[in-house]
């Protein structure tokens, strides 16, 4: 989603480093946790279904650098998890020039399906960042419509897109490395594009980072509508309202007392 002039550690700012290291030591921000389960992918445990939001069990996707639980009665994914680190990285290969249908999925949603919906065919595991970490054979991943769902223009080329930047382009040189959640937020009946594809009334988007056993997160929720130019801390909110809004229950292998206090704050401001 960002163009090819990737350095990780180019739009890193002295205030970037001096709020670091207050926020570390003084911030309340942060969490105490001990005994995560974290891997590559994804922190605190797969997301469990606390409510029904289809029919049919979602059917959990994994891919090269992230995965996704996905429901054939939606066509959408309804969350993925990546993971961002600090390395040294060279040129992105070129962006693919089309969408593939996931022949792993029973929907088949195709990119046809999308066509004068007036929705953009949004990335949730974004395109670049991935390309950058995991290859080319992963960023092509990113563009099976498995990953896809049908968001505004102005909020995929807007806040959306700002916040994967800087999740790119800033965030590993600050914190060696993060944990991303993002995914849909469904109506109890949504409208639906051709082949019955639902369309969201919002997304949202959760970054963990953990620095010796402290964590912290922060959480936005982006409704359709969003502004191309709106800024990304108004939409600042808690992992509890995006819980209650979803079903879904996220970071659930974190002791019961850490979750409960990690998921109910709001970040004092975007990192």
């Amino acid at each position: 989603m960002v163009g090819n002039c990737f350095d990780s550690r180019k739009q890193v700012t002295a205030f970037d480093v001096a709020w670091d290291l207050w926020q570390l030591y003084y911030s309340k921000d942060y969490v105490s946790v001990t005994g995560a389960e974290k891997d590559t992918q994804i922190y605190g445990g797969l997301p469990v279904l606390t409510r029904t939001i289809s029919t049919h069990s979602l059917r959990v996707l994994s891919n090269k650098g992230f995965i996704t639980g996905y429901s054939d009665e939606l066509g959408d994914p309804v969350w993925t998890a990546y993971q961002v680190r600090d390395g040294k990285f060279g040129e992105p290969p070129p962006r693919p020039d089309e969408f593939t249908v996931d022949s792993r999925t029973v929907a088949r949603i195709e990119p046809e399906d999308y066509a004068r919906s007036g929705y953009d065919r949004g990335h949730m595991a974004p395109n670049y960042v991935i390309a950058v970490h995991y290859g080319r054979e992963a960023q092509e991943e990113t563009f099976r419509m498995s990953n896809i769902c049908p968001q505004k223009h102005a909020l995929n080329d807007g806040p959306w897109k700002q916040l994967e930047h800087r999740i790119a382009a800033n965030y590993p040189a600050r914190f060696g490395e993060v944990w991303v959640l993002v995914g849909p937020v469904l109506g109890e009946h949504p409208s639906r594009l051709k082949r019955h594809v639902a369309v969201p009334d919002a997304f949202y988007m959760i970054v963990i980072d953990e620095n010796e056993g402290r964590v912290r997160a922060e959480a936005f929720l982006f409704p359709q509508d969003t502004p191309v130019d709106a800024d990304p801390g108004r939409y600042l909110t808690t992992i509890d309202e995006i819980e209650r809004r979803t079903g879904f229950d996220f970071l659930g292998q974190l002791p019961d007392e850490a979750e409960n206090d990690l998921e109910s704050r709001v970040a004092s401001r975007v990192w």
